[in-house]
């Protein structure tokens, strides 16, 4: 027997025990599939129904979210703004507490639930808690969107300062104006009348405020520097050597003449850090900054088809404005918390959890320092 014949009966041999390839059609169990009966609601059914793409279907659902969530605001929002309206005439404090009530249930609306890091400074305020010797309390936080002003109204009782553009517009205009918001031009012919305004409100009414000293909205990827001529209400300008202090002229100088009455400067950081149950990254950012010249109508409809949010606001600790020796140093120290502070919830950095709560579900901004009031 010769090489070749060995060979080629090896060859033979090893294609015998070699395994076959099995087919996918054969190697499945298949099952028996049951058809409906001709003429039945089943298969009468089947005919109908229209299969749509998943991107579809998600976008259609989106719409039908947007749409039913613009349709709620538009009754809300009418209907609250007009009962504070009335609340206008009522003494006391209901018109600061119903203005909580109005923002949480937009915020409600919107699906955005508020975390709470931080002790809010001061009180709820009233005409009765300065004339008890309660200090006013000014709130400055950065500024990346018109969320801002719901997301912080719901949490702190005050009203806020916001440009005077903002008077004339159509809905805004008259909704900020039944808020009791301070309009200002910032014009040097105005600064004076603007600034006997805040005061007033400050110490007389016992009002609270809320600055976004920035002067305009970011981008929301940092905190612009903060303008020390929004702190001119908390830090009067100093005296000419030899010029002995100005007897007040007025009832707001006079509570702002007595001793502790100087409004505290409480830093807050806001950022928005949670889309649909996600972290917010930078790419995400532009879903919630309003800046520059970008169009509101758009950029609302744009949000209000998201499914979920989130928006953490730090409180830092309050600032005394007698500890600084200026204006521009009250400003930077402000302007250090908040950047500090909104660097860290951008990294999602954590946080402490005692002081935490979802300030507009389901009691409309109250926090648990308000629960603790109520009970002494």
């Amino acid at each position: 027997m010769d090489r070749r014949m060995i060979a080629d009966f090896i060859r033979r041999l090893v294609r015998r025990r070699a395994p076959q390839p099995v087919s996918r059609s054969t190697s499945r169990a298949t099952r028996p599939v049951i058809a409906p009966q001709p003429g039945s609601v089943a298969e009468r059914a089947i005919a109908t129904t229209t299969v749509l793409p998943s991107g579809r279907l998600r976008a259609c659902a989106r719409t039908a979210r947007g749409v039913g969530r613009l349709a709620a605001i538009t009754v809300w929002v009418p209907l609250s703004v007009g009962f504070e309206a009335v609340l206008l005439l009522v003494p006391g404090t209901a018109k600061i507490r119903w203005t909580r009530m109005v923002w949480g249930g937009l915020c409600l609306l919107l699906s955005l639930r508020i975390r709470v890091v931080g002790r809010r400074a001061g009180g709820v305020g009233g005409r009765r808690a300065r004339q008890n010797g309660e200090r006013p309390v000014i709130y400055v936080s950065n500024h990346s969107s018109w969320l801002d002003v719901p997301v912080l109204g719901t949490v702190l009782p005050s009203n806020f300062v916001a440009k005077g553009d903002i008077e004339g517009w159509p809905i805004m205009g008259l909704v900020s104006r039944i808020g009791r918001t301070i309009f200002v031009s910032r014009q040097r012919s105005t600064t004076g009348r603007e600034r006997d305004e805040m005061l007033h409100r400050l110490m007389v009414e016992g009002d609270n405020l809320i600055l976004f000293p920035e002067g305009t909205s970011s981008d929301g990827s940092r905190v612009l520097p903060f303008l020390s001529a929004f702190f001119a209400i908390a830090k009067p300008p100093r005296l000419p050597p030899g010029k002995g202090p100005v007897a007040p002229e007025s009832e707001a100088e006079a509570i702002a003449a007595r001793p502790g009455m100087t409004p505290l400067i409480q830093p807050v950081s806001v950022v928005y850090d949670r889309l649909e149950g996600l972290p917010v990254n930078h790419a995400r950012r532009p879903v919630f900054a309003w800046y520059g010249d970008m169009e509101l109508g758009p950029h609302v409809w744009q949000l209000v088809k998201w499914r979920s949010m989130r928006a953490t606001v730090l409180l830092h600790a309050p600032l005394d404005p007698d500890d600084f020796p200026s204006r521009k140093a009250l400003a930077q120290a402000a302007w250090r918390a908040v950047a500090a502070g909104a660097a860290e919830l951008r990294q999602n950095q954590p946080q402490p959890e005692n002081e935490t709560a979802y300030a507009c579900r389901p009691l409309a901004g109250m926090l648990p320092q308000d629960l603790e009031r109520n009970r002494n």
